[in-house]
């Protein structure tokens, strides 16, 4: 009977951790406004007063705070979206035009599987949250895209951009062992310019 509260509190954690993503919205709307004078603050946004909120305001704007988010991706013939994560969203991409090679990898429990497809005009790809993915137009004319995001702020992780551009540089004895390279290509790839594709 002594182990029964601890084992309480364990399930009251472990509950609180699961259900503990975006938060839960303080107001009905919060249309987004870069207009700090006249904005009211919420859930850690500033949003447009409510009397002045109308039906143009939601579309993108309109997301804000609401516990999902959406970017539309225009891509160049050959670009790449590179291999990303997105730690707290699941993305779903919407293809409307060109030809774009997408993939994920799964964790270690699956092996590190590839999933990789080329979906059409009108088809959807999901990412699962937290898994590394990216984009490629393989086409040679412009592709676009639509990406929803089931956070408000999913965050972006850019692989190369944390492993190569670490602000303060991770160690060379741990980047060629993680990579297996020789210490001069990861002082190589460390030289490199690594956009920034937020």
């Amino acid at each position: 009977m002594k182990f029964l509260p601890i084992s309480f509190l364990i399930l009251a954690l472990a509950t609180a951790t699961a259900l503990a993503y975006d938060p839960s919205p303080l107001q009905d709307i919060c249309v987004a406004t870069d207009d700090l004078e006249s904005g009211v603050f919420v859930n850690g946004k500033f949003c447009k007063d409510l009397k002045q909120a109308t039906a143009d305001d939601f579309q993108f704007l309109g997301l804000n705070t609401l516990g999902i988010s959406m970017a539309r991706i225009d891509f160049a013939p050959g670009s790449l979206n590179p291999p990303h994560t997105h730690p707290r969203g699941t993305e779903v991409l919407v293809v409307v035009e060109g030809t774009i090679l997408v993939g994920f990898v799964t964790s270690d429990q699956l092996n590190n599987t590839l999933f990789t497809k080329v979906p059409y005009k009108g088809d959807v790809f999901v990412f699962p949250i937290g898994l590394i993915h990216f984009q490629l137009n393989i086409g040679n004319t412009y592709a676009l895209a639509f990406s929803g995001l089931s956070s408000q702020n999913p965050r972006l992780i850019t692989i190369a951009n944390a492993v190569f551009e670490a602000k303060a540089p991770i160690s060379a004895d741990v980047l060629t062992k993680a990579f297996q390279l020789d210490k001069k290509v990861v002082d190589y790839l460390e030289a490199q310019f690594w956009y920034d594709n937020n």
